[in-house]
């Protein structure tokens, strides 16, 4: 049986990690403990994770034509992509991000975009065949909301299943939200959606309902170590894994592939969270974004 194509269309980054005790104030020098350079972007991040538990994944992102772009391309290359959907920027550098790792492995980070910024409607012209070819469209927000706008019209056209992760939230008119088939904001995403203040279950149920009421057909609100609550017209609370979290970088992320993977392979929506949250959980017991995302075999 051949397996559903997921298509990952988002952001490249280079991630500079530095781990701290806790995080600075407004005009605060500390030291920091460790200091490392990664890949990532949430695009990238999402990618890599369908690869790695086995999903049929094509990705298409924007790098700069500079030493960090040809890094990127050679870790998707090394990934199985398809780098030959992989777009280049002559006037601006591919993406960076700056990210702080306090001691209970919460983070804190600045995105350049860079490249990512001039991801324009154009350039998905050029990625048709690949949005034609695709059965699952992963999206985040880390390139530009026209662009977004113009990818989701396009697949919703084409009747595609879209899952966005309306991350970092930006407005979104409701327009576009309705064509979405699966969202999944963050508890603070949760919030500027639905204009909900989140205080406890009771108001966070009111706010996924909001959601709802845009058009998705399901809501799924990531709760971190309490796990996900899931609404399409009933609710569930699906648990996190009790892990002892080193780095939550990408932890997002890994949830998002791997809910594509699980839907992709015909598992419920209960089921998909319930192996997305497994994944999560397994990456944010090691450091970094990429280097954390764990293979298939490791899961099972």
């Amino acid at each position: 049986m051949m397996k559903k194509k997921i298509l990952v269309i988002g952001s490249s980054n280079k991630d500079y990690v530095v781990k701290v005790k806790e995080f600075p104030k407004p005009g605060q020098t500390i030291f920091g403990r460790d200091f490392f350079v990664n890949q990532g972007g949430k695009g990238a991040n999402q990618a890599v994770t369908v690869s790695r538990l086995g999903g049929n994944v094509d990705f298409v992102c924007k790098t700069g034509k500079d030493s960090i772009g040809d890094d990127m391309i050679s870790l998707f290359r090394d990934e199985g992509f398809d780098t030959s959907l992989i777009l280049r920027d002559s006037e601006l550098p591919s993406g960076t991000a700056f990210i702080m790792t306090d001691v209970n492995g919460e983070n804190s980070i600045v995105v350049t975009p860079g490249a990512n910024g001039n991801f324009t409607c154009e350039d998905v012209n050029k990625s048709l065949e690949a949005i034609e070819r695709a059965d699952i469209i992963l999206l985040q927000l880390e390139i530009p909301t026209e662009t977004i706008s113009h990818i989701i019209n396009l697949a919703h056209e084409q009747k595609k299943m879209i899952i966005l992760n309306p991350a970092p939230m930006v407005p979104l008119s409701d327009d576009i939200i309705s064509k979405v088939n699966v969202i999944t904001p963050n508890k603070i995403e949760c919030e500027l959606l639905s204009g909900v203040q989140i205080t406890d279950d009771e108001s966070l149920i009111e706010a996924a309902k909001v959601i709802r009421g845009k058009g998705v057909d399901n809501v799924i609100v990531t709760l971190g170590s309490e796990g996900a609550l899931i609404f399409n017209g009933t609710f569930k609370k699906v648990p996190a894994l009790e892990v002892s979290p080193v780095d939550t970088t990408g932890a997002g992320d890994v949830f998002n592939g791997s809910l594509a993977v699980a839907i992709a392979e015909g598992q419920d929506i209960v089921s998909s969270v319930q192996f997305a949250n497994e994944v999560s959980a397994y990456s944010i017991k090691r450091e970094g974004a990429i280097q954390s995302i764990p293979y298939r075999e490791e899961i099972q």
